[in-house]
């Protein structure tokens, strides 16, 4: 009999970002197995399934798209044999409490190191004790749990240099490959009036600390189209460079996920400058649609990207060696799609869920 789970997560539908669909799609795929995973998140604009469950949340002022909730946990969630976070914050902290409560095991995924987004959120004076205070917050949070769960060996690293005493263990939260798979995009290209030409894309959150500005530099130089898929706050920013430099860009905004396999198949390359990923989820969908990704060379993006066999890495602000790396996966790009798709069953959310199940197991012995 498959483990009653309690996950807590300080992002939830109708927010689109990797944390998001990682709960939602490990739900799926966890009750699909015939277990129960009910879910705590930030009350927003969506309407609930059985087995999720909102708290009163408010709009989180210094950063668009989340939410701040009550550490509460409402009436009718799943008495837990494991109790999941996936934030150290306001739900999160819920989860632990909750977790006391019924004496259950307490295991934290890691989605976001805090403070690498201080610097983004603070003035320049405060950032200094801010990160401080954010990483002391983390060890002190990280340290309540049975096992810590992250994404990819670089981030479970920087959790360990945290101080964190807690068991870490890498754990990727998978891509749902039949889902996410090469898909005719004849007709994307046409809905969109993309053209015939190359195409270099992105898709997700426009934030400031992901480093977009660099792509749009970096295609300035090429013969291609920029296509970005998503929002966020700097979006406006990014579509002014992109007329200052005259880059042929199209900004799409928010694309159904029904979309994405079309969007990711339609692109020659994936261009993903962040280097703050602890995982970089976006890539591993692209390639799980057969396009090669060329990534900063920072951050989880270190493994998440195989140089010559899913993509190319740069140097984390080099845009004359991000164009180079771009440049050369449009040419390899026949056989770096092959590699691509040769490996997906590697990052497969099935084979996460194996694995979460292992954990959940090691837990409760």
């Amino acid at each position: 009999m498959q483990p009653r789970v309690a996950a807590f997560t300080d992002t939830y539908l109708p927010t689109v970002n990797g944390a998001t669909y990682t709960v939602r799609t490990w739900r799926e795929r966890w009750q699909a197995r015939g277990g129960r995973m009910d879910v705590v998140y930030p009350d927003a604009d969506y309407e609930p399934d059985p087995g999720e469950h909102p708290v009163a949340s408010l709009d989180f002022p210094f950063y668009e798209g989340y939410r701040l909730a009550l550490p509460h946990t409402p009436r009718g969630v799943v008495t837990p044999d494991v109790v999941h976070a996936h934030s150290p914050f306001a739900v999160g902290l819920a989860g632990y409490r909750y977790a006391r409560r019924q004496d259950a095991p307490f295991v934290v995924s890691y989605h976001t190191p805090t403070s690498e987004y201080v610097e983004y959120l603070a003035p320049d004076a405060l950032v200094a004790p801010l990160e401080r205070a954010s990483e002391r917050w983390e060890r002190s949070f990280l340290d309540r749990a049975d096992l810590v769960l992250a994404p990819s060996e670089r981030t479970c690293a920087h959790v360990r240099d945290l101080g964190v005493t807690t068991p870490v263990e890498a754990l990727s939260n998978g891509v749902d490959v039949e889902f996410f798979a090469p898909t005719e995009s004849a007709a994307f290209r046409e809905r969109h009036g993309l053209g015939d030409g190359p195409l270099v894309g992105y898709t997700g959150r426009h934030g400031y600390e992901k480093r977009l500005h660099d792509l749009v530099d970096a295609v300035a130089g090429l013969d291609a189209t920029l296509v970005v898929g998503g929002d966020g706050p700097a979006r406006d920013d990014l579509e002014a460079r992109a007329r200052e430099r005259d880059v042929d860009a199209r900004f799409l905004g928010f694309l159904d996920r029904e979309e994405l396999p079309a969007f990711y198949s339609a692109l020659d390359v994936f261009a993903f400058p962040s280097p703050v990923e602890t995982e970089g989820l976006v890539a591993l969908e692209a390639n799980a649609c057969g396009t090669p990704v060329v990534g900063a060379d920072a951050g989880a993006l270190v493994e998440t990207v195989d140089d010559g066999e899913t993509g190319y890495h740069y140097p984390v602000g080099d845009v004359d060696a991000f164009r180079d790396a771009i440049r050369r996966a449009l040419d390899e790009r026949a056989s770096l799609s092959e590699a691509c798709v040769t490996r997906r069953e590697e990052v497969s959310v099935s084979r996460a869920i194996d694995r979460l199940e292992t954990a959940y197991a090691r837990v409760l012995d």
